[in-house]
């Protein structure tokens, strides 16, 4: 990984850190979005699991006492359950996969709220969640719009929400990186020679980006502190739709360059 490609990380890493800070969503979008652009596909969902578990356990540990661990726990059981589906499924996207999936997950935060009655602190649903948004952060990347509407009616405070969105989070990404990782970890053990091993982020990558992933990640708590509920809600939906209407025109482009 050349020098160039390390400081575009190290530096996109600080910013969505900042907005994810802000809004517990948005920035890891943003972030897979660039690492898919400059780096492999695989390269880019171990990187940006390494780097987005540490963001979010970070945040989570700064709005600990809002953590609302009974959601958490139900919300475990359906993410064991989604991750034991994706292994028996064996199907890894390719780029423009990943691009399409993102650009439509932004879709859900304009469906009206009527049409579902949905509250994460429901157990059961809070189990569904789990299992749904396991599954398309895994394939994708990223599912905080998807998370997002499980929180939608629920009666929880802004901090409740990105305090308990963060600690889930934590765990999507590290089997995120654990299902990606999975076909070079069996070349290894299995002694192949043929696997490029250069492709995939070397660790002094992540001594520069963590720090500087938890140093935003504080500087966004102190924004998120000052804004009001109402606000919070309205800039999520238009920064996620500006998002997400990006990555289905990136798809597109690269689905036109393959002649298709």
């Amino acid at each position: 990984m050349s020098g160039t490609i390390a400081l575009i990380i190290i530096v996109t890493t600080a910013i969505t850190s900042f907005i994810s800070g802000i809004f517990g969503m948005a920035g890891g979008m943003i972030l897979m979005g660039v690492l898919l652009w400059i780096t492999p596909l695989a390269t880019a969902m171990v990187t940006h699991g390494l780097i987005m578990a540490v963001a979010n356990g970070w945040r989570a540990f700064l709005l600990r006492t809002h953590i609302k661990w009974r959601v958490f726990g139900f919300y475990m059981i359906g993410a064991a359950l989604g991750t034991a589906l994706l292994y028996l499924v064996i199907w890894r996207p390719d780029k423009q996969a990943a691009y399409l999936l993102l650009g439509l997950v932004p879709v859900i935060v304009w469906l009206p709220k009527g049409w579902m009655k949905l509250d994460i602190q429901r157990p059961y649903q809070s189990v569904i969640a789990g299992a749904i948004v396991q599954g398309m952060n895994t394939l994708a990347g990223v599912a905080g719009p998807l998370l997002d509407i499980f929180f939608v009616r629920t009666a929880m405070t802004r901090q409740e929400i990105v305090a308990t969105k963060s600690a889930t989070q934590v765990v999507s990404h590290i089997v995120k990186m654990g299902f990606w990782s999975t076909p070079l970890i069996l070349a290894f053990l299995s002694q192949e020679t043929s696997v490029d091993t250069s492709l995939w982020p070397p660790l002094w990558l992540f001594a520069a980006a963590i720090p500087a992933s938890m140093f935003a990640t504080w500087l966004g708590r102190s924004v998120l502190n000052r804004m009001k509920d109402a606000d919070f809600q309205t800039w999520v939906k238009a920064l996620i739709t500006i998002i997400g209407v990006v990555y289905l025109y990136r798809a597109w482009d690269l689905w036109q360059a393959s002649g298709a």
